[in-house]
């Protein structure tokens, strides 16, 4: 296994990572869950039902999409 991380003194490298794991606490907090399937559960209702959804790609170059939609054009671009 080989570890992925960015340069180091580089911020830029780990934006969209550091991005992500800010939004990730900030809704869900950062509380000590009772176990790790209600963690787990957590996450992936943060992840599925918001951070997919309905949280809009605020850029122009994605057309101020949600993610789910811009994997749906991508996909149905690709099938034309």
């Amino acid at each position: 296994m080989q570890g992925s991380c960015g340069r180091t003194g580089s911020c830029f490298d780990n934006a969209a990572a550091e991005s992500f794991w800010a939004l990730l606490k900030e809704e869900i907090g950062t509380r000590i869950r009772l176990d790790r399937a209600t963690a787990r559960a957590e996450v992936f209702t943060f992840i599925e039902t918001f951070y997919n959804r309905r949280r809009l790609r605020k850029h122009k170059t994605f057309g101020y999409l949600t993610p789910a939609e811009t994997r749906q054009r991508h996909q149905h671009a690709l099938a034309a």
